[in-house]
């Protein structure tokens, strides 16, 4: 429910934003935990207070990383 509000966002909102559009009451501690969480998983960062959603979840983006070649290569293959 707060990714999806996250996500679906036109603008970028305030926790305190955030927090009151959401449809159900959700303790602000809660949504704290749920926020945090994303920023671990990499789906949010937070930006001058502001919560801006930067996971890639396009699906025609996610197949051209797919099956794109790959110009670093990977740990522990570099040659010197």
């Amino acid at each position: 429910m707060v990714e999806k509000a996250i996500h679906d966002a036109p603008d970028y909102p305030t926790k305190q934003s955030l927090w009151k559009s959401l449809p159900r009451k959700v303790s602000y501690n809660t949504l704290n935990q749920v926020v945090d969480h994303l920023i671990l998983n990499n789906k949010v960062i937070i930006d001058r207070r502001c919560i801006i959603w930067v996971f890639v979840d396009n699906p025609k983006l996610k197949k051209l990383l797919r099956n794109s070649v790959r110009v670093w290569p990977r740990e522990g293959k570099r040659s010197a």
